[in-house]
């Protein structure tokens, strides 16, 4: 399969070269997990290298999009709308079957054979708008089928819900109908918002099957460290823990102890994240003591 630089700053590696020409991707995230920027910077990878861009807005309109690019330090997405080598359509807003069904194919029609790179930012409004899972399939399968006739396609989609559960009704579908998952695992409410990348699947692509930590910098937009993910990498806490469990051999059952002999080895410094070691501690004594 050809493929083409995603433009995500690490995600080539772990994906074998980059992302199969003609394919869907549909990039999973919580708000604040960076979907609009996935979006925008594979679309400004290809202006890069002369391709023609496609930014279909199902809910910001073209302003918001831009201002946000902006504001990441991609100045320069303004020479590409003037020089009218990115279009936006704005569907925020519309009845989305009827301009799926309807509008969007006349356009289409214009730009078959482009091979331009196309975002659909987010899918979500889509999924709300169908009540009928059966529609909700057809009309986003349509769309997606349309869309690849243009170029390669990127679109987004909203996780709710417990993060990290990816079994969800809004999410089903557009998984299905897609060639890759990628899932941008945002954890706001923990120290520092930690941020993970996974990509769930990628048809005819060898690629990662780990978590990968990636953050997102001004002027670079997202950076995925290619390395395993690995919470701290260190088991300083749990080594801690280890010495003052060894002290509790002979007052606490044998079985008891041989648990949590076994369950300090599995554990690493991030499981420590929001509580001291000296709690976890206190927690096993009122248990055994």
């Amino acid at each position: 399969m050809k493929k083409i630089k995603s433009g995500i700053y690490g995600l080539n590696t772990i994906m074998d070269g980059g992302i199969n020409v003609k394919s869907t991707t549909v990039v999973i995230g919580c708000s604040g997990a960076g979907k609009t920027t996935f979006a925008t910077q594979f679309i400004r990878r290809g202006l890069e290298e002369g391709q023609e861009g496609v930014f279909v807005s199902l809910d910001e309109n073209k302003e918001q999009i831009i201002r946000e690019a902006i504001e990441m330090g991609w100045k320069d997405i303004m020479d590409y709308v003037n020089d009218k080598t990115l279009v936006f359509v704005d569907a925020s807003g519309r009845d989305f079957s009827t301009f799926i069904k309807k509008e969007l194919p006349s356009f289409v029609s214009r730009w078959e054979g482009a091979d331009a790179r196309i975002a659909i930012d987010p899918l979500t409004p889509v999924i709300w708008s169908l009540k009928d899972r059966y529609e909700q399939r057809d009309v986003i399968g349509f769309m997606l089928k349309e869309m690849r006739k243009i170029g390669t396609v990127v679109a987004t989609l909203e996780e709710h819900g417990t993060k990290g559960d990816l079994s969800g009704t809004e999410v089903i579908i557009p998984m299905y109908l897609a060639d890759n998952v990628i899932h941008l695992n945002y954890r706001a409410m923990e120290e520092h918002g930690e941020r993970r990348l996974k990509i769930i699947k990628a048809r005819s692509t060898r690629h990662s099957d780990s978590y990968h930590r990636y953050s997102i910098i001004g002027g670079l937009g997202i950076v995925v460290d290619t390395g395993p993910y690995s919470p701290m990498k260190t088991r300083r806490m749990a080594a801690g823990l280890l010495s003052e469990i060894k002290k509790m051999r002979g007052k606490i059952p044998p079985v008891a102890y041989r648990k949590l002999m076994n369950a300090v080895e599995l554990m690493r410094d991030d499981d420590f994240r929001g509580i001291r070691k000296e709690d976890v501690l206190r927690s096993i004594i009122d248990e055994y003591l």
